[in-house]
């Protein structure tokens, strides 16, 4: 999206489609959707809609057959408030980023974890060897301290 324009047409198709979606849309196949997303192309003809569904994968399925059958209304409801000449043709499609975050943040949580049993794995270790593990330099020993040795 270059310009700001494309960008307002954009947020304001995402307001239009979140509110049909709660208001007007009476399908019982949609289960609990959420506009995440809407971009646009840069010539306005075409928009992407971005989803997520709470719930189990069947309203996953359901809801994406639920959007398809409404997209013509969602069109013409669109092209009415905005009153472009064009309405841009709206495509729906599945945002996978919430199951990709909460992946992430089990993977970050098994790795504090891990981290953790380290940690306390080292808390009562001592190092292997001598306490001091670098050498020393050697003292320089005056001749006249060596007569008194020797």
């Amino acid at each position: 999206m270059a310009s700001p324009r494309v960008r307002k047409i954009a947020d304001r198709i995402q307001v239009i489609v979140a509110e049909m979606l709660e208001r007007r849309i009476k399908d019982p196949r949609l289960g609990f959707v959420t506009v995440t997303d809407v971009r646009l192309t840069g010539d306005s003809q075409q928009a992407t809609i971005y989803y997520t569904v709470l719930g189990a994968e069947g309203d996953l399925e359901s809801s994406a057959a639920a959007l398809e059958s409404a997209k013509g209304l969602l069109r013409s409801e669109v092209g009415k408030q905005l009153g472009m000449r064009h309405v841009p043709s709206l495509s729906f499609e599945y945002d996978g980023i919430p199951e990709g975050a909460r992946h992430l943040d089990e993977v970050l949580a098994k790795a504090r974890e891990a981290d953790a049993a380290v940690a306390a794995a080292r808390e009562g270790a001592r190092p292997a060897g001598e306490a001091d593990p670098y050498k020393k330099p050697r003292e320089i020993v005056d001749e006249e301290d060596e007569d008194d040795l020797g």
